[in-house]
């Protein structure tokens, strides 16, 4: 588990909107940098970590994840 909580496959919503008036986006990368598919054109983004946690105003739906058996 990450300490800011983003997971693959998370629906979040921005705080600005997207050119094309979509503002709820996919997570579709995580990492250092989190790779992001508007749900509205499809378009995808990158944002280094500390960019996307400024831009996320919410997340709307979380994925299952496994379970850490370490």
């Amino acid at each position: 588990m990450t300490e800011d909580g983003v997971y693959l496959g998370d629906v979040v919503r921005t705080r600005k909107p997207h050119p094309c008036g979509g503002d709820t986006w996919t997570v579709i990368r995580t990492g250092a940098d989190i790779k992001l598919r508007c749900l509205t054109c499809g378009r995808i983004v990158m944002l280094d970590r500390v960019a996307f946690l400024k831009r996320r105003k919410a997340t709307l739906s979380r994925t299952e994840q496994p379970e850490n058996n370490e």
